[in-house]
Formats: C-alpha cells, sequence, structure tokens
C-alpha cells in the first residue's frame, strides 16, 4: 500500500491507512482484507493507466458479483477514469450501444461475459481486457489520480423501461453524501456487516461497496440473489441486508417459520412502493424491515423509515435523508402540496445527480431550478413521512379518476393464492382506460379469476378493480427487480 496521501473520493485508500487488517470483503470463505484490497486496485489502476488513460476516459466494467468487480470499483477511480458498470443481462446489441453512448475507452470482461464484450467491442472500436490481466499487473501504482468530490465518479444506465435508456452521473462527493446520510439514519456499529446480493451494476449494488469503505464495514458478497444464502449470511453475522420486494418474499418463504437473529440491524426495502401484506407479515415476525425510497439520480436512497418509526408508520418510506430535502409538487403550483395530497416528488440535495451523460435537453427537462422531478407520484403526512404511491407514468386514469397500481397489486398480494402481482391500463371504450392485472399464483394454489375480482371488489372502489385478471408464470422485471408494468400488456 502506498503511502501516499488518498485523492478526495479514494476511500479504500484511506480505509486501508487506518485498518489495514480488518476484512474487507468476504466471499465463499475468502477473507479479503483493506490492506489487500489496496494493493490489488493498485495493481488494476496501474494496469489501466498503461492503457494510455486520459483523465476523465471511461471504463466500462461487464462483470458479474465478485473480487474482481470490487477491485474495479475503486481502481477505475483511482486511475482518473470513470466507472461505467454495464448490466450483464443485456443483449450485446444493447450493450454495444452504451458502450458508444458512454464513449468507453475499454471495456473489462471476464470468461462468463467474454463473448458480450467482444461483440460490443467489435461494434464500437472500445479496447477489451480480462479481468486477470488486472489482477495479474506486477507494477503498483505510485498514488492516486489528482481528483475532487465534484469530479464524475461513474456512470449508471437506468433501465431503459421506455426508450433507450440514460447515463445518470453521479460524483464522488452524490456517492459520499448518500453514504452520510444512510449512516445519520441508521447509525453505525462497529459489528455491522453488509451483504451485497444486489447486482453491482446497479446503484444499490454499487452505494454498498462504497457505503462499505467509507463505514470500514466488510462487505459480504454473493455472486446473486438466493433466498436461502441470504438466510444463512444473516445467521452468520450479516446486520445489513438490502432487497426489493420479491426478494423479502422468498426470504421469508424458504425460512418458514424460524425466526431472525436479534444481530440483524435492517432489511432495507426498496425496489418501488411495497405490498402492505408482505410489511405486515414483517412485523409480525419481527423482522426489521426499513422501507426506503431512492432512486439513480439521487446516488441510491432519499428517505428512509429509522428503524423505530418501522410499525408506527407501516408503509411510508420514512423522512429525507440529512443531505436531501423532498417536496410534493402540485402540477407546477408554486407552492407544495398540502399534507396528504398526492403530487409528483422532488428532490434537491447533495446527493443528486449533476445530470445525464450527453443529454443536455432531458437534464433541462428532468433538473429543475434546483430540484429534481423524479416521475414519482407521493404524498408526506402531517409529520413529515413521505409515501410514495406509483411511478406518474403508471398511472391509470379511468373515467376521471386516478387508479394507482400499486394499491391494486398490494390487494391482490394480500389474498393468500397469490404470489406476485402486476395491474396496467387497457383500452376501454367507455372509460378510456381500465385497470388489468397478470397474477402469479403461488405454487400448489389455484383461484379464479372471477372469484378474485370479487375480493378485490370487497376491498376496493369499483373503478379500481380490474376488468380482466391473467394468470402468469412471471411478471416482467429489471434486474434490479422492480416490476416493469410498461411490458404487461405485450402479449
Amino acid at each position: 500500500m502506498s503511502a501516499a496521501t488518498p485523492a478526495p473520493g479514494d476511500w479504500l485508500r484511506k480505509r486501508a491507512a487506518l485498518s489495514p487488517s480488518a476484512p474487507a470483503v468476504l466471499l465463499d470463505g475468502t477473507t479479503v482484507t483493506w490492506s489487500d484490497l489496496d494493493a490489488r486496485a493498485d495493481r488494476a489502476a496501474a494496469a489501466l493507466g498503461a492503457r494510455g488513460l486520459a483523465a476523465g476516459d471511461r471504463v466500462a466494467v461487464l462483470l458479474p458479483n465478485g473480487l474482481p468487480f470490487v477491485e474495479l470499483v475503486h481502481a477505475v477511480p483511482r486511475a482518473g477514469a470513470v466507472l461505467v458498470p454495464l448490466n450483464t443481462r443485456l443483449a450485446a446489441e444493447e450493450l454495444a450501444w452504451q458502450v458508444d453512448d458512454a464513449g468507453a475507452r475499454v471495456i473489462v470482461f471476464d470468461d462468463a461475459t467474454a463473448p458480450l464484450a467482444t461483440a460490443a467491442a467489435s461494434a464500437q472500436g472500445a479496447a477489451i481486457v480480462h479481468a486477470g490481466e488486472l489482477r495479474a499487473a506486477s507494477a503498483p501504482l505510485s498514488g492516486s489520480a489528482p481528483r475532487s468530490l465534484g469530479d464524475v465518479h461513474s456512470i449508471i444506465y437506468t433501465s431503459g423501461t421506455s426508450g433507450r435508456p440514460k447515463g445518470v452521473m453521479l460524483t464522488s462527493g452524490n456517492h459520499l453524501w448518500s453514504a452520510v446520510g444512510s449512516a445519520l439514519n441508521l447509525g453505525l456499529d462497529p459489528a455491522d456487516r453488509l451483504l451485497a446480493c444486489l447486482p453491482m451494476f446497479h446503484v444499490g449494488g454499487l452505494a454498498v461497496l462504497l457505503r462499505s469503505a467509507i463505514y470500514g464495514h466488510p462487505a459480504v458478497v454473493h455472486a446473486s440473489f438466493d433466498a436461502q444464502r441470504v438466510n444463512a449470511a444473516i445467521d452468520d453475522g450479516v446486520t445489513i441486508v438490502s432487497v426489493v420486494a420479491t426478494m423479502l418474499a422468498r426470504m421469508l418463504e424458504a425460512r418458514g417459520p424460524a425466526s431472525y437473529p436479534s444481530t440483524l440491524r435492517a432489511v432495507l426495502l426498496g425496489g418501488g412502493p411495497a405490498p402492505r401484506p408482505l410489511l405486515e407479515a414483517c412485523a409480525a415476525r419481527g423482522v426489521p424491515v426499513v422501507q426506503t425510497y431512492g432512486l439513480t439520480e439521487a446516488a441510491s436512497q432519499v428517505a428512509t423509515l429509522a428503524p423505530a418509526d418501522a410499525l408506527r408508520k407501516l408503509g411510508s418510506a420514512g423522512k429525507p435523508l440529512f443531505p436531501t430535502d423532498v417536496r410534493i409538487d402540485r402540477d407546477g403550483a408554486p407552492d407544495e402540496a398540502a399534507a396528504g395530497e398526492a403530487g409528483e416528488i422532488l428532490v434537491r440535495g447533495a446527493t443528486v445527480s449533476p445530470g445525464y451523460w450527453h443529454r443536455p435537453e432531458e437534464t433541462a427537462e428532468v433538473f429543475r431550478d434546483g430540484w429534481l422531478h423524479t416521475g414519482d407520484v407521493g404524498r408526506v403526512d402531517d409529520e413529515g413521512y413521505l409515501y410514495v404511491l406509483d411511478r406518474r407514468d403508471d398511472l391509470i386514469i379511468s373515467g376521471g379518476e386516478n387508479v394507482y397500481p400499486a394499491e391494486v397489486e398490494a390487494v391482490l398480494l394480500s389474498h393468500p393464492a397469490v404470489a406476485e402481482a402486476g395491474v396496467y391500463p387497457q383500452e376501454d371504450a367507455r372509460w378510456g382506460s381500465v385497470p388489468a392485472a397478470h397474477v402469479v399464483l403461488r405454487a400448489g394454489m389455484s383461484v379464479a379469476s372471477d372469484d378474485l375480482r370479487q375480493f378485490c371488489r370487497e376491498r376496493l372502489a369499483g373503478y379500481k378493480v380490474p376488468a380482466a385478471i391473467r394468470f402468469v408464470a412471471v411478471l416482467p422485471r429489471t434486474p434490479a427487480g422492480k416490476l416493469q408494468r410498461r411490458l404487461l400488456a405485450d402479449p
């Protein structure tokens, strides 16, 4: 490890100086210390630098969750470049578009992603390098490249559920303030272990790795989400887990009636409004679920419910974290919405992205007057707690009435035979649009669609009851587990 003064944002260098022998990464029975990880990142950064990268050049990382990915998260900015994590589940054509859009000079791949990397690079002319070559480099880096907290650390592409995805620029300062805000909300415990089971190319997965270095807490890295493995990791000392609703439901199902250990401090639940039945099931079993609201454009978390409020404010995403402000917009009205009034969620603060990569028009549209216009619909109660209702784009207007798909999905999910539900608009000659639903049933269970509609009718206003219910095997989701409602109507 170099004794050079760490550049701003080189949290690994600082952490290795503070606690060199403490565990940094726990992976498949292997422990990597902060000093070891720092040395590995040095070699990778030196190898990247030897390829002639200039300050601000983009390095695309096409790797699954694992130690090479962790090393590059720190090595790329240390070399003065910008990290561009790529979704390993995309097709080669989609990857080639993102590589070209980012202007990536290099694509880092491994054996599993070699065909995708080759296809993406051949289409756009980027150089490809195997992660093993970077790890085998012998010459260490003498120091970190000059940087500031305002420099772009990473470009993360949105899911692209409508049109081409956009590259969200996140600075080192965005990531740092996001970590600070989360720590001020949840607190820090010397015994904390963070589980990294979300895809690392997603902002939620990347945030775990960066916070691990900033806090000095080891990251337990899983190649992918597996409910049994996650439960076992919790039994083995993991204290904080970040998942989405479908993951948490699978964890509870795999766990059976057994309780979770008291060492589990928080299960951060993101990915959209959580079904109330799931939250109630966690409350009944003492699972410390902490609902959170965030988005890539705000470096992950915006608001998170404090654990002490988990039961009192069931269904809320909590209050804005310390570095952020939230307001509810009433269609451009100068004064914000009254308590309980629904509108678009706006966010400002130190975690908010400076904008989209090479997208000045979209940046000007979304980042206006100092506020990030999220496109999400929510309300704030009289105590300042945020409730996320739905995506504005997913809102169904039926005969002039607003129907929030998440509300209907929550009712469907409360039926004992329903495992998953997705609600979307269906054209209607009389009402213009009506809600319809796709439903995944629990294994071994059945229910007639008419019976399920009657179940909804007893719990919802008539205009909210799905006009049609179709039973399917799976629902379309992003790699982060978010439901893609726009794809539901596609046969």
